[in-house]
């Protein structure tokens, strides 16, 4: 069955304590400064008051310093991170490379009180001299949801002012991402802010402990599906996710800058920790020696689901070419993707490429008549479509037209960038905000892939399985394999209770299952993980040889990606 919370214990060693008394009672009782370090989206003032309360009501003097009150004015902060090009372009801007300290001036001095404790907090606290350090955290999809309600103080550094996705997506996460994972071998302690009158806290030692076993066995991240203006049902129907919502659009199973990792004793003693910070201590592990050479501590591969089940049809899109996204948008690799149709028929669609007569003068104007006049578009004038046929894999390099239509349940496999759609068409749907969806479309005729056409596009970017090994009950197929992209995906085809055995070789492996009851996956080490219809797994370079077990009494097929 399909789980919502995948949860790890911690380590035997770890530290968890629940509740501002308990969190609070781990803070020293004699003279020092205590840093609590963390993004916007933490309820700082609330975090504060409330641990202020409960060391005064133990007999410590506690002084407050709001870090955010030292901030540079905010035009300096917007000089320092913005690029004159970025005001130019009203989608996307270059990934900000500041460090944290970009937003003072000056950082204030944090000398220990005669008595009691200094407790500096938010977002750049770590920067000062301090003897005790905390990272307090809310997912990602917290500070989403801020800047969606126009939130003051949502955007780093900025605390008076209209908050702006662009800004949050392309400036505040990477500088507050380098930031943690710089500091994260030295945080004293980890604080969970998702439910404010309940925090979990994890000591150091003990999260780093953890990480250190989970590097090194099978681990599954939290999913969870947001809503969009195509979003569809099955999600909803099949999995449980956001019943109460208006729909389930993109599924995020492994987005690596967004997931995160439970580790806990149940829902009500639990933590959820990003699984970025586990490359960044254990990169060796997870990634292994080349992959890690090659990609830093950035986990390459992505798995999503795209939910058009009862929805609408995605936009048509592409994603920028390799030298354009390192020069424009600062990601060192780019945006290549492969859909895998996990639900599809042969009534639905999926547009792929361009025919071979395509005109692309003629799609441009297409393009520009149907975003200022509203004149609808038929995008199959330019576009191939083709049968979503259960099963089948479509590759798609970056600078390539496509859309996953209305009906389907794509397992979208992917490289991690994933901010950078270009959009060409959007069937003219409004957004949510009752607008019209914003279509960059000049960066996507800039990308655009003229050459592949027609004929090319169904020999390369609709491949048919071959298979790679097989033995008694079980095979291994080559599903996708483009020279031109850094990853293939394979298939496992096992019958009931078939056993089939497998290496990581030095390189993780990202295994999903598309058809079927699932599979119990048992390492050499002796690690047993089980892994249900639709769940994605990780299974780092470091656990080696592995066997996927077939469970259930059906036939079951499993899909992995690995960097090759």
């Amino acid at each position: 069955m399909y789980r919502l919370d995948p949860r790890y214990a911690p380590a035997p060693q770890a530290a968890f304590h629940k509740g501002w008394q308990a969190v609070a009672s781990q803070l020293p009782y004699g003279s020092a400064v205590v840093a609590v370090e963390g993004p916007p989206s933490v309820d700082w003032s609330l975090l504060a008051d409330r641990l202020a309360h409960e060391l005064t009501e133990r007999g410590t003097p506690v002084t407050l310093l709001d870090i955010r009150t030292h901030y540079a004015p905010p035009a300096l902060v917007r000089g320092r991170t913005e690029r004159p090009a970025d005001a130019e372009d009203p989608y996307f801007r270059k990934l900000a490379d500041n460090p944290l300290d970009d937003l003072f001036e000056t950082l204030p001095v944090s000398a220990p009180p005669a008595e009691g404790l200094l407790l500096v907090y938010g977002p750049g606290a770590a920067l000062v001299e301090h003897d005790v350090l905390w990272y307090a955290d809310v997912p990602k999809r917290y500070a989403e949801a801020a800047v969606g309600a126009g939130e003051a103080g949502a955007n780093l550094g900025l605390p008076d002012e209209k908050p702006d996705f662009r800004r949050l997506f392309y400036v505040d996460w990477p500088m507050l991402d380098r930031h943690r994972d710089a500091v994260a071998r030295r945080l004293d302690a980890w604080l969970d802010m998702q439910h404010p009158d309940h925090p979990a806290w994890l000591a150091g030692a003990g999260l780093r402990a953890t990480f250190a076993t989970l590097a090194r066995r099978p681990v599954r991240t939290r999913p969870y599906f947001n809503s969009t203006p195509w979003g569809g049902h099955w999600a909803q129907r099949e999995l449980g996710f956001n019943p109460g919502s208006r729909n389930t659009a993109l599924g995020y199973e492994l987005i690596a800058p967004e997931a995160g990792i439970l580790i806990g004793t149940g829902p009500e003693a639990q933590a959820e920790v990003p699984f970025q910070l586990l490359c960044v201590l254990e990169p060796l592990s997870v990634l292994g020696a080349e992959v890690h050479a090659r990609f830093g501590t950035s986990f390459p591969i992505r798995f999503d689901y795209l939910d058009t089940v009862g929805g609408g049809s995605l936009s048509v899109h592409c994603h920028p070419k390799e030298s354009y996204m390192r020069e424009r948008f600062g990601w060192d690799y780019t945006q290549h993707e492969t859909y895998y149709l996990t639900l599809g028929s042969t009534d639905t669609k999926v547009y792929l490429g361009l025919r071979e007569d395509a005109d692309i003068d003629g799609f441009r104007k297409e393009v520009e008549r149907a975003i200022t006049d509203g004149v609808p578009m038929d995008p199959e004038d330019h576009v191939l479509s083709f049968p979503a046929e259960q099963g089948q894999l479509f590759m798609i390099p970056a600078g390539t037209p496509h859309a996953s239509g209305a009906g389907n349940l794509v397992l979208e496999i992917s490289a991690t960038p994933y901010l950078y759609s270009l959009r060409f068409y959007d069937w003219l749907r409004p957004g949510a905000d009752g607008n019209p969806r914003p279509l960059p479309y000049e960066h996507g005729f800039a990308n655009l892939e003229t050459g592949r056409r027609g004929e090319a596009v169904v020999r390369d970017l609709v491949q048919q399985p071959r298979t790679l090994r097989e033995g008694t009950g079980w095979r291994e197929e080559v599903i996708g394999d483009l020279a031109e992209m850094f990853y293939e995906v394979r298939r496992f085809v096992l019958d009931a209770g078939a056993e089939a055995v497998d290496d990581t070789q030095g390189r993780f492996h990202i295994l999903n299952v598309v058809e079927g009851d699932g599979v119990t996956v048992l390492t050499a080490a002796g690690d047993r993980h089980e892994l249900a219809y639709a769940e994605t797994l990780t299974v780092p370079a470091a656990v080696g040889r592995y066997t996927l077990r077939a469970a259930g009494t059906g036939p079951v097929r499993v899909v992995k990606a690995l960097v090759r």
